[in-house]
């Protein structure tokens, strides 16, 4: 049996170690106004707590109203409400190009969340997880590639 010493010794190197706290954060920094940097900081808690409502709905088997949260806070037509038009101006093409992604894999997530309602087995449900994971890792590109502090 491993000691409580050696355990959290094991968790603290694993936490200290390894390419997520490297010396030196080789993203690109995307500079604009600060205000702008504020609501683009929100708008991305939002997208969070969003993901969260989603997972909720679905680990009760509401695929339906989980489709209702991923386009009306990040599918294609949650674009107005976070003012994404102010906002790509202030980006690279290619972080626009992630943002957009991200918007468009949403949008497809609830097509593919409305199908599962119509055959709920194990495949449907794959494909559902597989279609939400498109849209956490068109955030992860990003988050990976840019950074606006």
């Amino acid at each position: 049996m491993i000691s409580r010493a050696k355990a959290g010794l094991a968790m603290l190197l694993a936490l200290t170690s390894g390419p997520a706290l490297s010396a030196e954060d080789t993203r690109e920094l995307v500079e604009m106004p600060a205000m702008m940097q504020d609501h683009m900081l929100a708008n991305m808690r939002d997208h969070l707590v969003a993901l969260e409502e989603i997972l909720g709905h679905l680990a009760q088997g509401n695929t339906d109203d989980a489709g209702k949260v991923a386009e009306g806070r990040l599918g294609m037509s949650s674009l107005d409400l976070h003012g994404a038009s102010h906002m790509a101006k202030f980006m690279p093409e290619a972080m626009a190009a992630a943002g957009t992604d991200m918007h468009r894999a949403a949008s497809r997530f609830v097509i593919v969340a409305q199908d599962a309602e119509l055959a709920p087995d194990g495949e449907a449900r794959q494909a559902v997880f597989g279609a939400l994971q498109a849209v956490t890792a068109a955030c992860n590109a990003c988050h990976q590639s840019y950074r606006i502090r």
